[in-house]
């Protein structure tokens, strides 16, 4: 527990904050599942509608660096081109608005980053 005065101010702040940044990331993600479950309906005006909604959104989030301004960039991109895809009649890209590959393929880079460090190592050792 904080016992200065000012301290106990910033906890005050940081609740409030804490708050009011889970409320906008909430929003936020509510917002994209919307849009998803638009295009999955096929209802491509709902879809933009709420995809505008969620741009307006995401680049508010950013702006107050509630959210990364390059998460805000990847959503408001994935978006965009499951509409195009849907537009399009296209088979629709993966469920999720995180893409399972990402993942995997940012493991085997860091196995290899580590590796060719220890190499690094031994050799400069």
């Amino acid at each position: 527990m904080p016992h200065s005065v000012s301290a106990k101010k910033r906890l005050r702040q940081n609740l409030r904050n804490r708050e009011r940044n889970r409320a906008v990331k909430s929003e936020l993600r509510t917002s994209i599942k919307k849009v998803i479950d638009a295009l999955g309906e096929g209802d491509a005006t709902l879809a933009r509608e709420q995809f505008r909604s969620v741009a307006r959104k995401a680049d508010r989030a950013a702006a107050a660096r509630t959210i990364h301004p390059n998460r805000a960039a990847r959503i408001k991109s994935r978006l965009s081109a499951r509409m195009l895809a849907a537009s399009k009649g296209e088979a629709k890209p993966s469920a999720g608005t995180k893409s399972s590959g990402t993942k995997s393929s940012g493991t085997k880079s860091a196995g290899k980053k580590s590796a060719g460090s220890k190499a690094g190592k031994a050799s400069a050792g």
